[in-house]
């Protein structure tokens, strides 16, 4: 694994990532692995734009609250699955005394139809994770390489308090063994990301603390075009 505390993560034809001033210019894996880029504690030197190549998948994950949903409607200006899109949908079509819980099984099944179909076209895509799922991850892996296409992760990595303050500012908390739930799973892939075990074929991984991603502001998808700040 290539852990590198440096410079944006930038797409070339196949996932490949672009020299920089100051920086080896790695392949579509380091020499040990995946390359994972930590961008936290920069004190403000964090890069501007996270860029990638045309078709690549980006899964963003983190804590509820973290900032994922902001940082996606910020920089994004590819194709979003975010399953919360797929449950306002639903709670629009239906009577507002309908619980959730009775059409939760409906609304999963059709975000993963969209998902599979939004995969199955070939377009650039950034995922919402919630952190949760590893099977998602790792059919995405899975997915990318039967396609030959590639995938990246970016992670957010807050405190508890930090995540708990995001539920309440966006109105929309989850419960504390759900909370405790995200905590776990989270614990686990910041962990394992941090030591470059990411799911078989997924190249590379971001990991953003709230300041690095709060200057973010553009994840696009294109050819490599220089540095990026």
């Amino acid at each position: 694994m290539t852990l590198q505390r440096y410079a944006t993560t930038a797409g070339a034809a196949h996932g490949a990532l672009p020299a920089q001033p100051g920086a080896p210019a790695p392949g579509a894996r380091g020499p040990r692995g995946p390359v994972v880029r930590d961008l936290r504690d920069r004190a403000g030197r964090s890069p501007r734009g996270l860029h990638f190549a045309a078709g690549d998948v980006v899964v963003v994950s983190g804590l509820p609250g973290s900032g994922k949903s902001t940082l996606i409607r910020r920089a994004v200006s590819a194709r979003v699955i975010d399953s919360q899109d797929t449950r306002d949908r639903w709670a629009g079509l239906l009577p507002r005394l309908v619980p959730y819980a009775l059409y939760r099984p409906l609304v999963r099944v059709a975000h993963y139809w969209g998902l599979w179909q939004v995969l199955r076209s070939g377009a650039s895509v950034v995922v919402h994770d919630c952190g949760t799922q590893a099977w998602v991850r790792g059919w995405l892996a899975r997915d990318a390489r039967r396609r030959g296409r590639i995938l990246h992760l970016v992670l957010l990595d807050v405190t508890p308090q930090t995540a708990r303050a995001g539920q309440l500012e966006r109105g929309r908390g989850v419960s504390g063994y759900a909370f405790a739930r995200h905590r776990r799973a989270l614990r686990r892939l910041l962990r394992d990301t941090e030591t470059g075990t990411l799911p078989l074929g997924c190249v590379s991984a971001v990991l953003l603390d709230r300041e690095a991603a709060t200057l973010l502001t553009r994840i696009t998808f294109a050819e490599a075009r220089g540095e990026d700040g």
